[in-house]
């Protein structure tokens, strides 16, 4: 009986322990959310997203007061160890007193990846890491026993990229490198902004030109992984199987290019790469968020090598081709409806670009399916909060008053005036309006720029408004179009 009290006991603490842990994990994770949060706003959102969203978090030492960080890559890991060890360690001293410094780390557990085989029947230096794909064909086993199964994203086809004004130069100039005749330039350097469809054309000009050259031989990769590749190439003497792989392919796409730092040996290698490639005839592809000549760090003679084929540039998508984008989205969706209202609240709204504004309608529709609503402006602006709020841009009182004045003909000083006319009471009741919705200003606040009015006269002016905008279809076009001008 004894005994059995015994193991009833010790399971009893177990299972208590294991609850502790699950805590310490959840109260881990929600301090996690706070600062990488803060540090977003510090760091602005490119930055956080390449280095500080990867972080993942690992176990908490009480005794030394030790948090293990982990990142997925050898180069990720010392990048943020050299540039944010002292803010991230700071930021976790603020939010637990119990932590009194971090442990930047490549994870333990990243994945596996097949390497490729030489000629010789060796394989060359690869401890986990991932660098690029070698593609024979979509899920086949090739000679030297890779699977490409892992190479290119099935859904980045041409046939899937929608084209506008702002990006058909860098679509046809894709299009050109993929196709069956020798392209007129190479290499080919697509320019564009995060999230703009860079990468997407990248994995479109694999799977096209895999269609007419069904042999071919294609290496991707990031411009991080192939610093990473070459520096472990280097330390295991693995130097002559590294150039004689790398050398050996008929398409290089190389994504993220101003990544592309550091080591001068590094960066000579891939400018042989380049010179040995484009002798042979073949086709190299490169992207980047800034032109050659705007990369830090890189030496001229690769920054010539990097712009003496086509730069091609994919501009912030207008609100056309937003809409295209949407629209196209929303057949994976059918027979849900989703208003034209809201397609165009959207495409107006989330301006930064395209990634945030598809992944803005799938957290919408995902929402009202899953809570069963229906999609509605309503909806989109209650749920789109945080995606909404950082895509606007600081709109001032000031600016907003302007643009109305301007829009009605009136006088500046009739936005504090006391006169109660018709021609000039509806322009300043608009501007309120609009003050409330284009600026995170109070009632009271808005009430002082008009004059010192107050905040109960706001409140009358924008509920005013919206009942005009629903009855009355000139208010609401003269709101749209002044929300078109400040938001342009």
């Amino acid at each position: 009986m004894a005994r059995t009290d015994g193991r009833a006991g010790a399971a009893k603490r177990n299972k208590k322990e294991d609850l502790m842990e699950d805590l310490e994990a959840v109260n881990l994770a929600a301090d996690w959310a706070d600062i990488s949060q803060g540090l977003r706003k510090d760091l602005g959102h490119q930055l956080h997203s390449q280095w500080i969203k990867p972080i993942q978090l690992g176990a908490f030492d009480d005794e030394t007061g030790t948090l293990d960080l982990f990142l997925p890559t050898e180069f990720s890991a010392n990048w943020v160890k050299d540039r944010f060890a002292d803010r991230l360690t700071l930021a976790w001293k603020i939010a637990r007193g119990n932590i009194r410094n971090v442990n930047i780390q490549v994870h333990p557990g990243r994945r596996k990846v097949p390497d490729i085989a030489l000629g010789d029947g060796r394989r060359p230096a690869n401890d986990g890491g991932d660098m690029g794909i070698m593609v024979n064909g979509p899920g086949v086993i090739n000679d030297a026993g890779f699977t490409s199964s892992v190479g290119l994203d099935a859904s980045l086809t041409f046939a899937a990229f929608i084209t506008g004004e702002t990006n058909i130069l860098a679509c046809n100039a894709a299009q050109r490198m993929a196709a069956t005749e020798q392209p007129q330039f190479s290499p080919l350097y697509i320019k564009a902004g995060t999230g703009q469809g860079k990468t997407h054309l990248l994995h479109a000009i694999g799977h096209q030109y895999l269609a007419s050259h069904p042999r071919a031989r294609i290496f991707y990769c990031s411009a991080e992984r192939f610093m990473v590749e070459f520096v472990q190439a280097l330390k295991a003497n693995q130097m002559i199987e590294f150039k004689a792989r790398l050398r050996s392919f008929d398409l290089l796409l190389v994504d993220d290019i101003q990544f592309i730092i550091g080591k001068a040996s590094a960066q000579e290698e891939l400018l042989y790469t380049i010179d040995h490639l484009l002798a042979e005839g073949k086709r190299l592809v490169f992207a980047a968020d800034r032109a050659p000549q705007a990369l830090d760090g890189v030496e001229p003679r690769l920054l010539s090598r990097l712009s003496m084929g086509l730069v091609a540039d994919i501009q912030a998508a207008d609100i056309e081709l937003r809409k295209k984008i949407l629209e196209s989205k929303l057949t994976r969706f059918a027979p849900l409806d989703v208003p034209e209202d809201v397609i165009e609240f959207l495409a107006r709204t989330i301006t930064r670009n395209v990634r945030e504004l598809v992944g803005g309608l799938n957290k919408l529709i995902a929402y009202a399916q899953l809570t069963g609503q229906v999609v509605s402006l309503q909806l989109a602006e209650e749920q789109l909060t945080d995606i909404l709020s950082a895509n606007r841009r600081r709109i001032t009182i000031d600016e907003i008053q302007r643009t109305v004045c301007q829009f009605y003909r009136i006088d500046r000083s009739e936005m504090s005036s006391k006169r109660r006319a018709r021609a000039v009471v509806r322009p300043r009741q608009v501007a309120m309006y609009l003050s409330k919705v284009l600026t995170p200003r109070s009632y009271p606040e808005i009430g002082r720029k008009f004059g010192g009015r107050d905040h109960s006269t706001v409140i009358h002016a924008v509920r005013l408004i919206e009942d005009l905008r629903q009855r009355d279809a000139d208010m609401d076009g003269d709101v749209r179009s002044l929300l078109r001008q400040l938001e342009s």
